[in-house]
């Protein structure tokens, strides 16, 4: 078998989306919302169960956004940090840390015990990374909270939201890094990616062999209403430095890349031993869904690049990745999920017949 898993967000049905504009603006209450995101989780399981898929997630359905659920209800923040561009012209603002010391308002473990009651199909977790994080730190210091102080208490938190995903009995956890190529576009010297990856790695070091091998890293050029923010970065100056990170698994977008044969090759020039490389073979920002057959295509020509026990496939990226991206339905979400499902397993069947 090639194993298979999603990498994260499912869109969110109607009622959620517009239940976290009313619960923002104080519309309905805590509980109301609530109410609503465990109907959506409830049915978001459903279907993931339905498309055969041996490892599911939540869905992210009670999560703002993959990157900022650790913020969601933190008071020392403001609204005019960081702003991430998409190739569209649309934009994505981070949060600004107004004073510390920093500590997260909600860890990833509280979605995964929710998505764990209601299935005994292996969930894995989505986490943010320590570098995300980092760019909510302002460019000048905040009084009496240096940023070295701010770093130390990120690793501190970083850790122990992926420590209790793992000791809560995640199949997996994954570390979210889709900044990482971004990084290459705001600094192309390398050197902002330098500093993520070495960040990271202090993350990573907390955890021993055995349990980074249930640790792995999403890299993509972002996903988010049908757009990217660094798709037009060469991956050659990213993935030989992904590969220095001290993780198990590693999720690389693949099936949107222009030269997937190309990427291929730098995975096989730069592959640690021991790890396992899943492959994107499925575009969700791409509203046509992909045959079980050009997923077998895709992942037989991976085969002739990654040793077939590394191999394994995933989606791109997630499907929406922020609460109020409604740029694909769930409809579609799912039956790429089914493609993607039945595609490895054919793959599966005529490398064991090779």
């Amino acid at each position: 078998m090639i194993p298979t898993e999603p990498i994260g967000s499912i869109p969110r049905p109607a009622n959620l989306v517009s239940a976290w504009a009313d619960r923002q603006s104080g519309r309905i209450s805590a509980e109301q919302f609530a109410q609503i995101a465990d109907a959506a989780l409830r049915d978001t399981i459903r279907r993931f169960t339905d498309t055969g898929s041996p490892v599911i997630t939540d869905g992210e359905q009670g999560k703002p956004s993959f990157a900022t659920y650790p913020l969601d209800g933190a008071t020392n923040l403001a609204a005019d940090g960081a702003v991430i561009p998409f190739a569209d012209g649309h934009t994505r603002q981070l949060p600004r840390l107004t004073a510390g010391p920093f500590h997260y308002a909600k860890y990833a473990s509280d979605y995964l015990v929710a998505a764990q009651r209601l299935t005994a199909v292996p969930v894995k977790q989505a986490v943010i990374s320590a570098s995300a994080l980092s760019l909510i730190y302002p460019a000048a210091d905040i009084r009496d909270y240096r940023r070295e102080a701010f770093l130390a208490d990120l690793v501190r938190e970083a850790v122990a939201d992926i420590r209790q995903c793992l000791g809560r009995g995640a199949d997996s956890v994954q570390v979210d890094f889709t900044e990482g190529r971004l990084s290459l576009k705001l600094d192309p010297s390398g050197g902002l990616l330098e500093q993520f990856i070495a960040l990271n790695n202090q993350v990573l070091d907390h955890f021993t062999p055995q349990e980074r091998a249930r640790i792995g890293v999403h890299t993509c050029p972002g996903g988010d209403r049908d757009s990217t923010h660094s798709a037009d970065i060469d991956y050659a100056g990213l993935l030989p430095a992904l590969f220095r990170l001290h993780a198990g698994r590693f999720y690389v977008q693949l099936a949107s890349e222009r030269d997937p044969t190309r990427v291929l090759g730098i995975i096989r020039d730069h592959l640690p031993s021991g790890c396992l490389i899943f492959v994107g073979v499925i575009d969700p920002i791409n509203p046509v869904v992909e045959t079980a057959e050009q997923v077998c295509d895709r992942v037989l020509l991976a085969a002739r690049y990654v040793p077939i026990p590394q191999l394994g496939t995933t989606d791109d990226c997630g499907f929406a990745p922020f609460a109020d991206d409604t740029s694909t339905s769930r409809d579609i979400a799912f039956a790429k999920i089914r493609a993607r499902v039945e595609g490895t397993r054919l793959a599966a069947q005529r490398l064991a017949l090779a």
